[in-house]
């Protein structure tokens, strides 16, 4: 029983409790590889211009793994997270776009997860995802949630500690829980605002951590704060919760909006997000009330990293600047020695 998984979407926030789940099930995984300049032609070529970054990604990341040969590939459908909170409408019908655009023979798998409906939980979810493999014994279903929870909170507990994605992700997936902080002195901090699938999409994102870190910028994101302090980000920004995800950028924002220790934030939007424009647009605002110095980034297939690399440059150099003026930092601290290395 093998399944094939996509590097994209909601792959980034729930692959660990998935990877316990389909383990303890004995179901093998199969990952898409690391998005490629292959990866988003071949993603783009198939979808309308309009589409959105994530989701081209996602097209091509379904498509790495048809030339796997994998011919189970798992695409749930997550609908609503919460009473009354949706997604959007593209991964809503994620399921059906790919149906749609990818006209091979392959079966996917489609669970739906929809907290806004009646008498439909998780485990509901979980037995869509393993019903195809003839897998229904509920007992079986509910233990291997366990181990589902299991991985996803060891992961969580490494992730808000400051550990790097990828590491955390190894550990947890290895069944280890190990706490490891960043004891280098950053001279700036920032707080990223984004989505999952964009920062953590090195492709996406052009690696924006590793590039801010060489830059002597320590980089903060919602992965490492918990519900409450998302939530009190949200009631910062005076902002309803309506879109799935909206906390991890309406609440981090408002978070570290008021936090001292940090300088400024940076986002980053995928050009066409319809929800994400108008969360960036009342962020923006609130940014302004608070003085916060603030960079919005927005990326596409078409982004060129010279480009994405001198608005970092620029944006870093001016917290630089404002902290020598008063007194901060000494003159001796500059970022651009740092940023000649990747350029």
């Amino acid at each position: 029983m093998k399944i094939g998984i996509p590097r994209g979407l909601s792959f980034y926030s729930i692959y660990p409790f998935m990877f316990g789940f389909f383990k303890a099930m004995g179901i093998e995984m199969i990952l898409s590889d690391k998005t490629t300049k292959k990866t988003l032609s071949c993603g783009s070529a198939l979808v309308v211009t309009e589409t959105c970054l994530p989701v081209k990604i996602f097209v091509g990341q379904v498509l790495n793994l048809l030339e796997k040969g994998v011919n189970k590939i798992f695409i749930p459908s997550i609908q609503s997270i919460a009473p009354k909170i949706y997604n959007c409408s593209k991964i809503r019908g994620l399921p059906d776009l790919i149906r749609n655009v990818i006209k091979k023979d392959f079966t996917i798998i489609e669970p739906t997860l929809d907290k806004s409906a009646k008498h439909h939980g998780l485990y509901d979810f979980l037995l869509e995802c393993v019903k195809p493999f003839g897998l229904i014994d509920m007992e079986q279903i509910k233990k291997a949630s366990k181990a589902g929870w299991k991985v996803y909170n060891n992961f969580q507990v490494m992730l808000k500690s400051g550990m790097k994605y990828e590491k955390a992700l190894k550990y947890a997936t290895s069944g280890k829980l190990l706490i490891e902080k960043d004891e280098t002195e950053y001279p700036i901090s920032i707080g990223l605002v984004s989505h999952a699938y964009n920062i953590y999409d090195e492709r996406a994102s052009m690696k924006v951590i590793d590039k801010l870190n060489k830059m002597g910028v320590k980089v903060y994101t919602a992965y490492q704060l918990t519900d409450e302090q998302l939530e009190e980000g949200v009631s910062t920004l005076g902002q309803p919760v309506y879109w799935a995800n909206e906390a991890e950028m309406i609440g981090c924002a408002g978070h570290y909006l008021k936090d001292n220790k940090i300088d400024g934030l940076i986002t980053i939007t995928a050009f066409g997000c319809g929800p994400d424009s108008l969360m960036i647009e009342r962020i923006t605002r609130r940014a302004k009330q608070f003085n916060k110095p603030l960079l919005n980034l927005t990326i596409d297939e078409h982004t060129g990293e010279a480009g994405f690399i001198t608005r970092l440059e620029a944006f870093v150099d001016m917290l630089y600047r404002k902290k020598r003026m008063q007194g901060i930092v000494e003159n001796s601290f500059a970022p651009s020695s740092n940023v000649m290395e990747f350029i």
